[in-house]
């Protein structure tokens, strides 16, 4: 889920943005300092969208950066779990699928993928032997964040599609024209 979070921190301004305006030094270091942080408690930053306060900096000897203590705000993606999220396959492996979630990727094991066997092929597809439904590279999809870990340099998030309303965006609208040609069937 994206949030907008409020952030006060002392930001080291580095010596070659010492020409520029306090503000817009600033917030160029932050932009360079935090665009793609990653915190457990505060999500991967996507975006700073406002400098609000910048106190008056202070410059540590044999450093020579100085620091200036800011309030700003950001805009992160925090990933929660259920959260139902859209994405499109960016890799296909023998045990699964990665799925691009903008900000970071997921991962859907192969037995969460459809409700079928699933095999992959050479050609990097994932296909269901009795549906012959299949799933590669390209394909936009919808899944449900079921894992998140928060070992290592970045957030493993576990996905499923193997539930009612989500899956392969195709399939979906697929289910859809199948439920409403029913319901036409019955009204007759």
């Amino acid at each position: 889920m994206f949030y907008e979070a409020l952030v006060t921190d002392h930001v080291r301004v580095e010596p070659n943005k010492f020409g520029m305006d306090t503000g817009e030094a600033v917030r160029a270091q932050l932009e360079e300092s935090y665009f793609g942080f990653q915190d457990k408690d505060l999500g991967v930053v996507v975006a700073v969208l406002e400098v609000l306060d910048v106190d008056e900096g202070i410059i540590i000897p044999g450093d020579g950066a100085a620091y200036y203590k800011s309030t700003f705000k950001l805009i992160v993606f925090k990933p929660e779990l259920q959260e139902v999220v859209y994405g499109e396959v960016d890799e296909i492996t023998s045990f699964g699928a990665f799925l691009n979630l903008g900000p970071i990727r997921g991962m859907i094991h192969i037995s969460q993928t459809m409700d079928d066997f699933v095999s992959f092929s050479d050609t990097g597809v994932l296909s269901g032997k009795d549906g012959k439904k299949i799933l590669q590279k390209g394909d936009k999809c919808i899944a449900r964040i079921v894992a998140i870990s928060y070992k290592g340099d970045e957030p493993k998030i576990g996905l499923t599609m193997r539930q009612p309303g989500l899956g392969k965006i195709d399939w979906i609208n697929a289910e859809k024209e199948k439920s409403q040609k029913a319901n036409k069937k019955e009204k007759k």
